[in-house]
């Protein structure tokens, strides 16, 4: 491992730490039980040396870098692209990407370490960075040929190019299958035609799209819901153009979000990704991941809040008492507290059974997700009430941390969709345990 460390210096840097002594970065407030620290590699949180020194170079990074620039971008309600191509340089970019083209060649449980840490301080930089870094890079590494993975793969792992994946649409949310969006061979091109919204990363700025997009597209009658094929997209293909940037939004604001609008998009032959009509099974098998991702971006998001709550509750008194003396208190405490470790335990139990080239894993990761995006917005809104009038400004995270939660139960897949997918999967089982 160290051998591989010295070969790479500038990219994969994390890697080196494996086997150098822990740096205990958790508060003590949470006593390192909000979030993993101190807790020794072999666990089901950090089950390598590997994974462990994944979470302590993504928290360092995170508190040095992330978490200074929050607030600001929120209120901005702007990319930090420089930032994001810092992970470039750590080997994150291309964290479940092929070693081969760039990528660190990490597994599903490594991607949750990232996102919780992320989420952690900042949800929105760690959406961007999951439309990136899951949605396409992720993507193209499972899926795309060799050719397409040489072409893209390394600019995406640096963060030359800014990525995303364009899939839902004004019509068709979670009716997915229902999108209108067409893609029509013709000779060497295929032409696209409609539009897709809400699109993470879907512009760098208020005049410019990202760089490339994985784009799905229907390839046979519109009406047809299995007809369905992804294509490489790149700024500049012509009848490619940036429509809304979504503005003014709740949550998520330093996460650029827009419409992206395809008027006779001519698009390379060679640019369509597997098969016409192979998309279904690819969307369905990165929507897994995108899922416990997602969660665990919802898990940082928590174990910041039930932070903020504890110390809080020690330093404000009221009628001469600390505010953890008082049982309304400890009730937030605790019940936040066990929410936060019962979703953490089903979502690394669950991403450890996650093999990315292969779906099936549907029941558990709706599960998860349906368990713990709310329980990160529940344990946010316990922390504002716990702070009061305090809680409520910008001076703390959790004001900021309550309004990014929301997202979490509509993105990649709403409460809804996966109480439906559940009883589905559920009503095949013969029995439970």
């Amino acid at each position: 491992m160290l051998s591989r460390c010295r070969a790479r210096p500038s990219r994969f840097a994390w890697r080196c730490l494996v086997g150098t002594p822990s740096r205990r970065v958790m508060s003590e407030s949470c006593g390192g039980g909000c979030s993993g620290g101190g807790a020794p590699a072999g666990n089901l949180f950090e089950p390598t040396p590997e994974h462990r020194a994944l979470r302590e170079t993504a928290r360092a990074f995170t508190r040095k870098e992330v978490e200074p620039q929050a607030l600001e971008y929120n209120r901005k309600e702007k990319l930090n692209y420089p930032l994001l191509k810092k992970m470039g340089d750590l080997g994150m970019l291309g964290l479940t990407a092929d070693p081969a083209h760039g990528g660190s060649g990490m597994d599903c449980l490594g991607a949750c370490i990232v996102h919780e840490e992320l989420g952690w301080s900042d949800p929105a930089f760690a959406m961007t960075y999951l439309a990136h870094a899951m949605l396409f890079t992720n993507n193209v590494t499972q899926n795309a040929s060799e050719a397409q993975k040489a072409k893209y793969l390394p600019r995406a792992c640096s963060g030359e190019a800014l990525c995303g994946m364009a899939m839902t649409e004004p019509a068709a949310g979670t009716d997915v299958l229902g999108m209108r969006t067409t893609a029509r061979r013709q000779g060497d091109y295929y032409i696209l035609n409609g539009s897709k919204m809400f699109i993470t990363n879907g512009a760098k700025s208020d005049t410019e799209t990202g760089d490339v997009y994985l784009v799905y597209a229907k390839t046979g009658p519109v009406d047809d819901n299995k007809n369905i094929s992804m294509f490489l997209v790149e700024k500049g293909m012509p009848g490619f153009s940036l429509g809304q940037v979504l503005k003014d939004k709740c949550g998520m604001r330093a996460s650029p979000t827009a419409e992206l609008v395809f008027s006779d998009c001519k698009v390379p032959a060679e640019n369509l990704v597997g098969r016409e009509g192979g998309a279904v099974k690819c969307m369905m098998r990165n929507l897994e991941l995108e899922r416990l991702t997602l969660s665990a971006i919802g898990l940082g998001l928590a174990a910041r809040s039930l932070e903020v709550m504890l110390q809080y509750s020690q330093d404000r008194k009221a009628f001469g008492q600390p505010l953890h003396s008082f049982g309304q208190i400890q009730k937030y405490i605790g019940d936040s507290y066990a929410a936060f470790m019962a979703g953490r335990v089903y979502l690394y139990n669950t991403a450890a059974q996650v093999k990315l080239h292969q779906a099936g894993n549907r029941l558990d990761t709706d599960g998860v997700k349906l368990f713990v995006t709310p329980m990160a917005k529940t344990v946010a809104d316990a922390a504002m009430q716990v702070l009061g009038g305090n809680g409520y400004i910008g001076s703390y995270a959790v004001e900021r941390l309550w309004r990014d939660a929301k997202l979490l139960e509509i993105g990649g897949g709403t409460l809804e969709s996966h109480q439906k997918n559940m009883t589905r999967d559920l009503l095949g089982k013969s029995a439970i345990i």
